[in-house]
């Protein structure tokens, strides 16, 4: 069994929020996420039949949509999954031999390749699929949060971030350490009222999502019945467009 590392107070934890409000489905952050890492720190992720009716590969990022409500006020959610970095990865602890690992520095799961035997006990561990088996190298690949990417001095400093977070369109990927309560994303979490995925499970995820604003999706009411109401100027249609926005 692998054990994983003390906490200390104040520990660095790495991670990302994902807000389900605004992801728009484009898999932009999968795209790119498959892009950077055919070269990087997991490399290669293979693709087996890319072009046949069973195509199947290695991709750290997946995104899964649904249908949230009826009627007018339904809408559909995108739902981007990859590892979770938990704080208590029980992809770890079944590790039989190492290979599957939580790093102290930063909070970061890796797997070490060189000692990993394919025995797929991590992926059958966790609960939120995000374990890859590589056919062609007979192991299991995940997530790295791009360590080759935010740690590189060669980038500028705005650049140090993962692939999937730097092309998102909508910026509906933040990544920042989720152990300062006074960091970006900790106070992005806290406002909006982040949450965990399957929290009663107890892995206690670092990565954190943005739930749907509730009614976003529901047409304006009707106007009462009566007389036609004159169309208001353009100044005033303008400011009642602004005064929405900023109340969703």
């Amino acid at each position: 069994m692998t054990s994983l590392p003390a906490p200390q107070p104040g520990q660095k934890k790495l991670g990302l929020v994902i807000d389900l409000d605004i992801c728009v489905g484009c898999h932009a952050c999968a795209t790119a996420c498959k892009e950077w890492n055919s070269g990087g720190h997991m490399a290669p992720l293979p693709d087996f039949e890319p072009y046949g009716a069973g195509a199947w590969g290695v991709w750290f990022n997946r995104i899964h949509s649904f249908e949230e409500g009826e009627g007018e006020g339904a809408r559909t959610v995108h739902f981007p999954k990859s590892c979770l970095h938990c704080e208590e990865p029980q992809c770890v602890t079944v590790c039989p031999t190492g290979a599957s690992y939580k790093r102290a520095e930063d909070g970061i799961v890796l797997v070490n390749e060189a000692i990993c035997i394919g025995c797929k006990l991590c992926s059958w561990a966790c609960p939120y699929g995000a374990r890859e088996f590589d056919a062609d190298a007979g192991v299991m690949k995940k997530c790295t949060l791009c360590i080759d990417r935010i740690y590189n001095d060669n980038l500028a400093p705005e650049d140090r971030q993962p692939a999937c977070v730097m092309v998102c369109p909508v910026n509906a990927r933040h990544f920042g350490d989720l152990g300062d309560p006074d960091s970006e994303v900790s106070e992005l979490v806290a406002s909006r009222r982040g949450v965990d995925l399957l929290p009663e499970l107890g892995y206690r995820p670092v990565n954190k999502y943005l739930p749907p604003r509730p009614g976003r999706m529901l047409p304006p009411p009707a106007p009462p019945a009566g007389p036609e109401a004159p169309m208001p100027a353009p100044g005033e249609r303008l400011l009642r467009w602004v005064d929405r926005l900023l109340s969703r």
